[in-house]
């Protein structure tokens, strides 16, 4: 008989084997990119369709942390800015997702902000309660590869999401696009967060007792 404590043990190691199984199987017919990012001296396989400035966002179906699905759509109306990272439980993106997460208390209510990696939602709540990551949306894109197939940034025999940032902006236009050259590396906060700024500016409502001065 199976002793009761030794059941969640069980339960997540079926759920990482399954997981893992389902990374192994690489999408077929999907378009290749190789000469956009590197991991050490050499350059991935990203999978997916490269989306370029000025082009409609493709929108995309994720999970959060219920499995309960997500889509671009609902964000209709908001400027965007996606976060992607290849794994929450490595240095660079627990960094990068925690950064972000402070930022939000600065930005105006028609931003939102995102993040996305091939984690397990269970890794990522886990991820969020421990870091008190409350502000940002963190989602998962490890059921149907939706995301990463339709932005490009699915690495080939890894199954992991290259490290990118994008901003749709509220008319639902790709605004800004930043596939980090390593996976390596940090993103360019700095350029990301003035992008966005901006836009929320732009379209910051105008105080009708000023505009008749």
């Amino acid at each position: 008989m199976i002793k009761f404590f030794k059941l969640p043990l069980i339960f997540t190691l079926s759920v990482f084997v399954v997981f893992s199984a389902t990374a192994e199987i690489a999408p077929t017919g999907l378009t290749e990119t190789t000469n956009l990012v590197m991991a050490g001296k050499k350059y991935v396989t990203l999978l997916g369709n490269q989306v370029n400035l000025g082009e409609d966002a493709p929108n995309f179906k994720v999970v959060n942390e219920s499995f309960s699905p997500i889509t671009l759509d609902e964000f209709k109306n908001k400027h965007v800015l996606i976060s992607v990272v290849p794994s929450l439980d490595t240095g660079v993106c627990s960094i990068q997702t925690k950064r972000f997460n402070e930022e939000v208390a600065n930005l105006p209510d028609d931003v939102v902000m995102l993040t996305i990696s091939n984690d397990l939602p269970f890794a990522q709540k886990r991820f969020c309660k421990t870091e008190k990551v409350d502000s940002i949306k963190v989602l998962s894109d490890a059921v149907w590869r939706d995301f990463g197939q339709k932005y490009g940034l699915l690495i080939k025999d890894m199954g992991l999401l290259t490290r990118a940032i994008f901003i749709i902006s509220a008319d639902g236009k790709v605004s800004y696009k930043e596939l980090v050259a390593k996976l390596s590396q940090h993103p360019d906060y700095d350029a990301a967060l003035i992008k966005l700024k901006s836009l929320a500016q732009v379209n910051k409502p105008v105080n009708k007792a000023q505009s008749s001065l």
